[in-house]
C-alpha cells in the first residue's frame, strides 16, 4: 500500500486538525467539502460512532481532503479503518501491539501520549511523531514543554481541550507542528457556512 504522504507532512499541512464525531454518514461529504474549502485539508474521523467507517468513504470522494481515522485503539480497528480508505491513523495511546500494526501496515501513524514511557515505547518502535493527549488534562503547555525537552527528535500533535482561543499557544511551541481540535465542527453541527469560516479562522492561526 502506497501512502502519498508520511505523517510529518500530514502535520505541516494546517496548524489545525479537525477532529470530527460524526453520526450521520450522509453530513460528511458537505462537512468535508466546508472544511476543505477554508483551507483545511486533514481531516479526522473518530472511531467513537458506527457511521465513522461510512463517513470517511464519503470524505474520501471530496477533492484535496486527507482523510484519516482517529480513535483507532487496536489492530482491528486500524485494519477497519484502512479498508475504508484511511491514509492516516490516528490512536488516543500506544501499545506495542498496534504500533507494530500499524509500522507494518505502512500507514502514517499519529499514536497518543500522555508521559516519558509513552514516548520511549514510541521511539523504539521507529516512530517521532505524537499525539499530547489529553492536552489540558494531562498537564498543558508545561507538561509539554517538560516532556519535549529530553526528547529533541520528537514533534507533536496536542489534542484536547484546545479552543481557537489557546491554540496559538500551543502552536508557539518549537516541537508543536499542529493541533488537533473538534471547536471547528462540534459533533452534529450542519451550518456548513459556519464551519468554513471557523476553517478559515484555524488556518490564519498559522500565518
Amino acid at each position: 500500500m502506497t501512502m502519498a504522504h508520511n505523517i510529518e507532512q500530514i502535520m505541516r499541512t494546517a496548524p489545525v486538525i479537525p477532529v470530527l464525531v460524526i453520526d450521520d454518514a450522509a453530513q460528511a461529504r458537505p462537512l468535508a467539502e466546508a472544511l476543505v474549502k477554508g483551507g483545511l485539508k486533514v481531516l479526522e474521523v473518530t472511531l467513537r460512532t458506527p457511521a465513522a467507517l461510512d463517513a470517511i468513504r464519503e470524505m474520501k470522494q471530496v477533492e484535496g481532503a486527507i482523510v484519516g481515522a482517529g480513535t483507532v485503539t487496536n489492530p482491528d480497528e486500524l485494519d477497519a479503518a484502512i479498508a475504508a480508505g484511511s491514509e492516516f491513523i490516528v490512536s488516543p495511546g500506544l501499545t506495542e501491539n498496534l504500533g507494530k500494526a500499524a509500522m507494518s501496515a505502512g500507514i502514517p501513524f499519529l499514536p497518543g501520549i500522555a508521559n516519558a514511557g509513552d514516548i520511549m515505547r514510541g521511539l523504539d518502535l521507529g516512530l517521532r511523531h505524537f499525539k499530547f493527549f489529553p492536552a489540558v488534562a494531562a498537564g498543558g503547555i508545561p507538561a509539554l514543554k517538560a516532556l519535549a525537552a529530553p526528547f529533541g527528535q520528537c514533534q507533536f500533535c496536542p489534542t484536547g481541550g484546545i479552543s481557537l482561543d489557546t491554540a496559538p499557544d500551543w502552536l508557539s511551541l518549537d516541537p508543536v507542528l499542529c493541533v488537533g481540535g473538534s471547536w471547528i465542527a462540534p459533533k452534529g453541527s450542519v451550518d456548513y457556512t459556519a464551519i468554513e469560516a471557523a476553517a478559515q479562522k484555524a488556518c490564519e492561526l498559522g500565518v
